[in-house]
């Protein structure tokens, strides 16, 4: 199986001076816990709820609504593409141990996000199971 059989289609991105109480509204709005950030038409890093809390709320900034995407953003960006097997792409995140990847096409265009989620609805059980363990592992 692809990628595209089992991801997410049409994910966003926002821009990276986007505001963070407009990305917290987005993830509120449409139940999920990361928006890739760009810049200059190319992702350039996600923004997460862990991000959000931790490094705009549980730190010494005085008043945390005034950052931006770029302020709180996880830098870099890994990502799959449409055309790789769904199994490349759970082994990259269980290797990351991350829990959604966007999804680029040929042109390097996101044209959806892979969660955890979709994998547990298109992948085996023990290849969705083996990714679940994997991600969910607790940090040394």
């Amino acid at each position: 199986m692809k990628v595209r059989d089992a991801m997410h289609k049409g994910a966003f991105w926002r821009e990276s001076n986007t505001n963070i109480r407009e990305i917290a509204n987005l993830m509120a709005q449409a139940d999920i816990g990361s928006v890739p950030i760009g810049e200059n038409d190319r992702l350039v890093g996600m923004v997460t709820d862990r991000d959000i809390a931790t490094r705009a709320f549980a730190s010494s900034i005085d008043d945390p609504e005034d950052l931006t995407a770029r302020q709180v953003m996880s830098e870099g960006i890994i990502y799959c593409t449409e055309d790789e097997s769904l199994e490349d792409a759970v082994m990259l995140m269980e290797q990351k141990q991350i829990r959604r990847l966007p999804v680029l096409n040929a042109e390097k265009r996101m044209t959806g996000m892979l969660s955890i989620g979709d994998v547990g609805h298109a992948a085996p059980q023990a290849l969705s199971g083996e990714l679940i363990e994997a991600v969910s592992s607790h940090h040394a």
